[in-house]
Formats: C-alpha cells, structure tokens, sequence
C-alpha cells in the first residue's frame, strides 16, 4: 500500500489534485473537504495498516481552524507532515495570523498554492518535506545496506544509526525471510563452503551486494568507504582534518575547493553531533529546517566534488610530527589503526562528545535503549512507549521533539528549573505547544534497570530541591547532559585549558607565544595545528558558528604552508 497524501479544500480539491497528479506514482492522493473528514481518513488508512505522509490543506476550512484541524490530525497520525497551501486571495491576510503556529511547531510549511503549471518553488518544497518523512518515518523501498540478524542487538542498531547517519537507506530483515535467505545464499557462494555452518550475525550485505559478518561499526564504514591507508602511503597532503562535524566539513570545502590536498578522518559517522539532530531550523538559509543528516550529507558531497578523501570509523589515535632533515620541518603523521597519514597542515575539528550519566545500571544498556545523543534510528522502534530525554540543550529539544512523532510520552529531564536558560526560544515554544511532551525541572536519572528481554525497562528519576525518588517505566533514555572534549589523542605540546579544551590565538598563555608573538587565532601552541568548532576553548557552541571557523581556518592555512615551504 503507498503512502497517502491528504488534501484538503472545501472547494478546490481538484486543482490540488491536479497540482500534486506528479506524485501518483509513489503516493496515494486522497482528498477531503473539511478538518474532520480529513481526519477520519486518516484514521481509516492507518486502521488498514496505511501510512499518511503529508497533509496539505488551504488555509480556511469550513469547520475548524486550521490550527485546530493540524492538532487533530497530528493526534491522529504524529508522524505525518503538515503544509498550508494558502489560495493567493488569502495569502497575505492570513500569514500573519498562522505563522506564528509554524515557529510554535504546529505545521511544517506556510506555502502560496501553485497558480500555473511547473511551480517548482512549491514543489522543492513538498519534496523536502516527503524526503524528510521518508528517511525518518517510512522504512526505505530501495535499500543500499541489508542487514541480516535474528535480533536486534545493541549492535545492530549501532551499524543502523551509522548508515542512517551517512544517508544509506538501510533495513535489518529476519534470517527466515526471503530477503535474509537471500543475502545468507550469497554469504554461502561467497566463501564456497555449504558446511560453514551458522554465520556470525549480523550480516551485512552492501551495494556490491558482499556480504560479510559485521563484529563493529568500523567493519561496515571499512567496507564501504576504506581505511586511511589506503592513501597512498608516500604521498604528504596539503592539510588533514580530524572530525567531519561542521567546523570540519566546512574546512574541508573551503580547503579542497581552493586547490589544496585534503583528507577528512572522522571516528564515527560524517556530521558529528549535529549530524544526530533530527531537525535544525534556526541554520541559515534553510526556512523549512534540515536534518543534521542531510546538512552533513550535502557538505560531505560537496568536499567530495571538489576532491577531499573522507575516511569514517577511524579515532585519531596520535599526532606527531615527522623528524625532518635539515631544513624546513617534516609533515605532521596521524596515526589510526587503519593507516597513517602525512600532512603538511592539520586542522583539529574533532568535536566533543556527551559526559556520561554515571548512574547504576544505566552503562550496561547502551543500545538496548540507552542512548547518548539523539539516535535518530531508535525512534521509530519506541512506537507508543514511554522515553525520556536527559539535558536542557538545543540538542535535547530536537531529540524531543522527533521523539514526540513515535512514542507516547516524551519527558525533558532538567536539573535547572526550566528551559529558558539553556535552550533557544524557538524550540521551548514547540516543546510547550507538543502535548507529548512534558518537561520535569530539578530532576536527575540515579538508576536505571532492564525488562524481561533485557533491554531498559525503567529508571529512577530524583528530585533534586527534595531528594524524593521515583521509579518510572522508561523504554527510551536519551542522554544529552554536555559535552567533553575528545583529544587525548594531542601531543602535550598542544595546549588546553583547565577543562581539556584546546587553547589557540590570544587565549594561549603569553609564556607559550613565540617570538613573544601570540599564534594565529585558530592556531594552536604548535605551529601548523590549528584547531576549530567545538574542541576548541572559547568557541560558540552553534552549527553556524563551527561552519565559520572552519571557513575562517583555510587562509590561516594556506598562510602557514607559505611560510613552510
């Protein structure tokens, strides 16, 4: 069964039916002339095991508000996209009076409906809208990545959130069907030996369609995008970057599109923290929002088109630098446990990571329902479960929100009072507005415990003003609570600030200058390291302003290769 596209007008369903026929192919068009018949629809498809996509209304219906008609279709089916496709005589009249409801989260898009033929603006962003439903909600009808397992471990969700993240659609399917019997038939022809006996699992089939058992995360990216070794091992790159968050894929643009040699390792999957982040909406240029997936997806092809090599699943492990002969000194060596590689730069993106809980039990569930970050993936196993999210950051109110689309009740645990302080405003008035989604101040996870099938059943959540404590059912904990910095693998020479951050420019104590000349202002104690985004000691904590630090790093770059040579 396709998935439905509901349009709504009380008298013009057969323009928006002619406007969205493009889609006929991929979705069914099912039309209503009032909030409720809609509504009732919508009900009728999912009861026969359906899925509704989007809803796509004018903005004046004939028996409700349409941000009454939103809040009873979202009731109905949270998961689907909402759109007003305002008639051009009520456009301006009523933008004022809706718009606010978008910021507040109630509906995705304030659109003009199409007045002629080829009104791509529109459809851009209907397409937007379908493409972020499809890849958060919809289990994919073309998969790139087919994993093979009987149960889905902490593991196999970890290799999903991975290929989730690098935007490979991916699907985990039982050994017992026809889509597991086939990849275990291919697994059986590639090794030759019908007597192998019962494979490891999970087993991976890629787009070549090899198929192999999967014991890491970094088994899966090896396979599909290689090991830094497999730069050519004399070769010595104009600038290596280490981390693929923003500040790191920015840097690699900017670098590789101004001619220079680059190489990107990252240690998990491309995107960093951001790249979990189910909807940015406050990110330059991008009105409807976009997920940290495809913002990180777009820059990567972007770097990638103008020559940077990326290399996923590989920590940095150390830096130093090479003993050179007289004369200029030798490249700069990272070294991972996949190869090594040689750069006459290297630029330090490598983000931070979320401080961990602490609390008995909790540890020993990480994958089986614990989660640090948002794990985009896990969302849709918690239909109709109770989760909570641990943190008071913007990326916590994302993870909320997202959350709110599946489970049944979605709790923000905070240790301050409430938001306001730690969470930009947008997001606080989207989370007031979610009747899923209930925020519980001065309050902290102290325990945590399995189910019968030993994944997490339930926590203990304290209230700090009273010390009181309540065991709760909890299927879902997310984790956002801060961030350390990742860099032990940085020689001593690289200064940082009491908290492990890295020091660069003015904030290097003067008795580490040279010259009695302070570095350059993303530059580090040691000459031709440079350092941007997050890790770095003073560095405003956003996505826009990692992405301008790692533009504002290539000229110090270029400048310090000019002095090297």
């Amino acid at each position: 069964m396709k998935p439905a596209i509901i349009l709504v007008s009380e008298t013009r369903c057969e323009q928006l039916l002619d406007e969205f026929s493009r889609y006929v192919r991929d979705y069914e068009l099912v039309t209503a002339t009032s909030a409720r018949e809609a509504k009732q629809a919508a009900k009728g498809l999912v009861a026969e095991g359906g899925q509704v996509a989007m809803f796509v209304t004018e903005s004046r219906l004939p028996d409700a508000e349409v941000l009454e008609a939103f809040h009873w279709w979202r009731a109905s089916v949270p998961t689907a996209r909402r759109v007003i496709a305002a008639h051009v005589s009520a456009f301006r009249e009523d933008a004022d009076r809706l718009r606010g409801g978008m910021a507040k989260g109630k509906y995705d898009a304030y659109l003009l409906a199409p007045r002629g033929p080829r009104d791509e603006e529109f459809h851009t962003a209907i397409c937007e809208l379908l493409s972020d439903w499809g890849s958060t909600v919809a289990e994919p009808e073309v998969v790139a990545v087919a994993i093979v397992s009987p149960v889905e471990d902490a593991l196999t969700l970890g290799i999903r959130d991975y290929l989730d993240r690098m935007g490979m659609p991916n699907r985990v399917y039982a050994p017992e069907s026809e889509k597991g019997r086939h990849v275990l038939e291919r697994y059986v022809a590639d090794r030759g030996d019908a007597d192998a006996g019962e494979p490891a699992y999970p087993l991976v089939m890629d787009l070549g369609e090899r198929v192999a058992p999967a014991q890491s995360v970094r088994d899966v990216a090896t396979r599909i995008y290689g090991r830094p070794a497999d730069v050519v091992v004399d070769q010595v790159v104009d600038v290596a970057i280490v981390g693929a968050g923003p500040a790191g894929l920015a840097a690699a643009v900017y670098a590789s599109s101004e001619g220079l040699s680059t190489v990107v390792l990252e240690a998990e999957a491309i995107g960093g923290q951001a790249g979990t982040s189910s909807m940015i909406r406050n990110y330059l240029g991008f009105p409807r929002g976009i997920s940290g997936m495809r913002l990180a997806q777009r820059a990567r092809n972007q770097a990638v088109r103008f020559g940077t090599k990326f290399f996923t699943g590989w920590p940095v492990t150390s830096l130093d630098r090479e003993a050179g002969e007289d004369g200029p000194p030798g490249p700069l060596v990272l070294r991972t446990d996949g190869g090594e590689v040689r750069a006459r730069a290297v630029v330090v993106a490598a983000g931070v990571k979320y401080r961990r809980l602490g609390a008995p039990g909790i540890e020993a569930l990480v994958g089986l329902g614990v989660h640090y970050g948002s794990a985009m993936t896990a969302a849709r196993e918690l239909e109709g479960s109770d989760v909570m999210v641990v943190g008071g950051g913007n990326s916590a109110g994302q993870a909320a929100i997202h959350l709110a689309r599946f489970a049944r009740t979605v709790t923000i645990l905070v240790r301050r009072a409430t938001l306001a302080e730690t969470m930009s405003r947008y997001l606080v008035a989207e989370i007031e507005h979610n009747p899923r989604i209930t925020v519980q101040g001065c309050g902290e996870v102290v325990e945590g415990g399995p189910d019968e099938e030993g994944r997490l059943g339930w926590v203990v959540v304290r209230d700090t003003t009273t010390g009181s404590e309540e065991r709760r059912e909890c299927r879902g904990l997310f984790v956002l609570i801060g961030a350390e910095p990742h860099c032990d693998w940085l020689p001593d020479e690289v200064a940082r600030d009491p908290r492990g951050f890295v020091v660069t420019g003015r904030d290097v104590p003067p008795e580490r200058w040279r010259d009695q000349l302070p570095p350059e202002s993303l530059e580090t104690t040691v000459p031709g390291i440079f350092a941007v985004g997050d890790i770095r000691a003073g560095s405003m904590k956003r996505v826009a302003a990692a992405s301008g630090e790692g533009a504002s790093v290539v000229p110090l770059v270029h400048a310090w290769l000019g002095q090297s040579r």
